[in-house]
Order: C-alpha cells, then structure tokens, then sequence
C-alpha cells in the first residue's frame, strides 16, 4: 500500500511540475530571434540603434537566470547610444542546448562566436556578470577577434574553497537528478525565489518585481534547472584550466566588484584577475554585494562608454588598483 502510495505522489508532482512548467513558458515567452549554432540554438533579443557607432555591446548573464536579469536597466539604459545584445546562454531561457551536460565556458564561448559571427556584429564589448565572467574571459581567450573589451561585473574566475550546494551535485546524479529536477524543484523553487534573491541581492534590496521581471520561474523547469547544476558543478575545474592564460589578453579590460559580495568572493576572483591582466582597470565599489548591474548601472555604463572611447582613440586602458 505504502509504495502505491509514494508512487501516486511522485506522479502527482510531476504531473504538476509538468503542467507548471508549460504555464511558466506561456507567461515568460521568447523574446527576440533564435540563431542556430553547434550544439545550441540561442535565444538572442537586440535593443538600440543597429546602426550606431562603436562597437555593440553583448550582456552576459550569470548562473540561475537569463538574459531579462541583464536587461533592466543596464542593457535599456545601454541602449539609449548603442547596439545591445542580450543572449540567453546556452540551456537557459529560451536557449536549448543539445547535450545538458556541454556545460563548460569553453563550448559555450564558441557557441557565442558563432553566433556573433552570423549576425555579423564584428568586435563587441563583452559584459559579463558572476559565473558569466568565466564565460567572458574564455571569449577575449579563445576567439579574441570578436572581442573588442571585456567589462566584468562580480566575476568568477579563480577556484575557490568549497562546493557549489548539494542540491547541484544531487541534479547532476544520473537519475536521481532526473527524478528531482522533474518532481520537487519547482514548486520548492517557487516558494524560496524572493528568499533567494534577498540572498543574491544583499546587502541592497531586491528591486519591486525583480523576480517577475526576470522571469525567475524558468529557471525552474527541468531542463533548465539541470543545466544550471551542471554549468555551477564543472565551473571551477574550468577556472582551474584557464586562469594560467589571462594574461594572454590584450584588449581593454574593466573589472567592477563590490567589497561586501557574498557570493563571489572580490579577493578571490576580481583582484587576482585584474593583476594577473596587463593594464586592467579594477573598481572595488564600498558596501556593494554581488548584483553590479543593479547596484551601479550607472556607473557600468560609463565605463563601457569610457572604453569605447579608449578603443576608437587605440589607446589602452589603465589599471586602477582599489
């Protein structure tokens, strides 16, 4: 009687997972066009002037999100005087990637190459944030021709002590992950979002409707909810691999970080990075956590305008140490 039971309720919440999931992808549909590259087809939304000077600017969001989390209100205030591109990495959002587990910064650089290269973009200014900065650092490293600066906001890009949650580890395990990610995962993961922001966001508040106007909930469905685990799983052996090389790249660099981040460690990603990079630029903001963007989109969007600058004069940018 006891197993019929478990086996009634393990369907019940998946049955339920389905249904809640199809309801979450009615409510946050795609935005913008999907490009076709391999191993992926990439959900890609553009704001501002197509034809305006400079070079465009690609926003790369972090782990456990999507590209709304770039949007509002640093790619919108972005675009006001540039091309912006928002892209939804690989196995997030509306992005569907063919195998969960391609999950390093290195295929998804590529990935993003390709696409840059169909759209025919030319260099861009490459703004990364939090795991993204392992993304962004293996562009300027892997395709440096389609990357003209890299402005990186919270980065991770050095190994660190520890994991990255069980509950990842647990998602990655060969069916019990499965049987996770399609049962308790979302309706658990409804009911902590705004805690988890509160987390995410601290010491700043958490803007009103923040996990509405990201669209959070995707987040949530299995598919995507396994390929964030395997992105947070395989991310530090992939640091690991490429942190050796940062000092190959040449092109401008811009490094924002808050000195109160919780969940990227400042002394161990951002100031390593911005030593070990030839005339990197680091700016250590005062009672600022882990969300940049929110925190200072302002002051991001002046110093990728600030770059910009620099590039059209081809002069290199200078390194600030604070």
């Amino acid at each position: 009687m006891i197993p019929i039971i478990v086996v009634a309720i393990v369907a019940l919440f998946a049955l339920a997972t389905q249904m809640c999931g199809f309801i979450i992808g009615r409510i946050y549909p795609p935005l913008g066009k999907t490009i076709a590259v391999k191993g992926a087809s990439l959900s890609v939304t553009e704001l501002g002037p197509e034809d305006a000077a400079g070079p465009p600017v690609l926003l790369l969001h972090g782990a456990s999100c999507n590209l709304r989390a770039m949007r509002r209100p640093l790619g919108e205030l972005l675009a006001k005087r540039h091309r912006v591109i928002l892209i939804d990495r690989p196995g997030h959002g509306w992005s569907v990637r063919e195998r969960e587990t391609d999950s390093v910064p290195e295929s998804h650089a590529a990935m993003i190459a390709e696409a840059l290269e169909e759209m025919g973009t030319g260099p861009v200014i490459v703004v990364a944030h939090s795991l993204a900065g392992a993304l962004g650092t293996r562009l300027a490293l892997d395709h440096p021709d389609r990357v003209a600066g890299l402005v990186l906001l919270a980065p991770v890009t050095h190994p660190w002590r520890g994991g990255v949650g069980w509950y990842n580890r647990a998602i990655t395990t060969p069916v019990i992950g499965r049987l996770l990610a399609h049962t308790v995962t979302l309706p658990l993961g409804l009911l902590l979002a705004q805690s988890a922001s509160r987390n995410v966001f601290a010491p700043q508040e958490v803007p009103d409707g923040f996990v509405k106007d990201t669209a959070t909930p995707l987040l949530l469905r299995p598919r995507e909810f396994i390929a964030n685990a395997w992105d947070l799983v395989t991310l530090k052996q992939a640091v690991i691999a490429q942190a050796a090389r940062y000092g190959e790249i040449s092109m401008p660099v811009t490094v924002i970080a808050g000195d109160v981040d919780k969940t990227v460690s400042t002394n161990i990603h951002a100031r390593p990075f911005a030593a070990a990079v030839p005339n990197a630029k680091l700016i250590v903001l005062p009672g600022v956590g882990h969300m940049i963007q929110n925190a200072a989109p302002d002051l991001v969007v002046s110093e990728v305008e600030a770059m910009i600058g620099k590039i059209a004069q081809g002069a290199p940018a200078a390194a600030v140490a604070n």
